[in-house]
């Protein structure tokens, strides 16, 4: 079963998953990363470039999903660093501190709303995330070329692909393959035929789109709507 709402934290979704269907489900590319309390682990999932399939272990999780660009602030790490990668807490932030916010979660009546809770306090201590990357996800997100982008927010290529990988962890035009195919499988998943879906999404064709859903998420487009 898994549940999800709006947080409190701008732009960010708080979730929770009991797994337990045997099928295991790929979680798939989407721009984000995320903030997870597993049974008694804090840990923190990195921009994935490809989907990602659990291998088994705790059944109960909770999760801040940080809106695409704003996690590297909150965290203190380059989301480069991260980049398909699920790491504790505790290699990224004081020991003492992440045991500390462990037992007040643990303690919680509802994990998923004192997680919530631990990213609000220390998105507070923080810099809030470059307004500029938050334009760049915005364009992005509508299609817009990666060249026509970096020429309306006053960057070279260069400049904005360093930024790409300090704040996503993934050049533009990767980031822009993600968002695409998230759109192309909400379009779907609405019922909007495939050719459709395509051409809405801002693929060449049906064909381009089947092409980019098997290499992000590792299966063909019927499998991945029938799951």
């Amino acid at each position: 079963m898994y549940t999800e709402r709006a947080s409190r934290l701008p732009g960010a979704v708080v979730w929770r998953r009991t797994i337990e269907d045997p099928v295991v489900r790929p979680v798939l590319p989407d721009g984000c990363m995320d903030l997870l309390w597993n049974e008694g682990r804090l840990l923190v999932a990195g921009p994935d470039t490809q989907a990602y399939v659990p291998q088994g272990g705790p059944r109960h999780w909770a999760g801040v999903r940080f809106y695409p660009g704003t996690a590297p602030a909150f965290l203190g790490v380059p989301a480069h660093e991260l980049r398909d990668r699920r790491v504790e807490l505790a290699d990224l932030w004081p020991a003492t501190e992440v045991r500390r916010l462990r037992g007040r979660i643990e303690a919680a009546a509802d994990p998923m709303t004192a997680l919530e809770d631990v990213a609000l306090q220390r998105a507070a201590d923080t810099d809030p995330p470059d307004p500029l990357l938050l334009r760049v996800v915005a364009a992005l997100d509508t299609g817009r070329p990666v060249a026509a982008t970096a020429d309306e927010l006053g960057l070279s290529a260069r400049q904005l692909h360093r930024r790409a990988l300090v704040a996503f962890g993934y050049g533009p035009k990767t980031l822009a393959r993600v968002l695409r195919l998230q759109r192309a499988l909400a379009l779907a998943r609405d019922g909007v035929p495939l050719a459709e879906t395509a051409v809405r999404a801002g693929f060449a064709d049906q064909a381009h789109l089947a092409r980019d859903v098997r290499e992000l998420a590792g299966m063909p487009l019927s499998q991945l709507l029938g799951r």
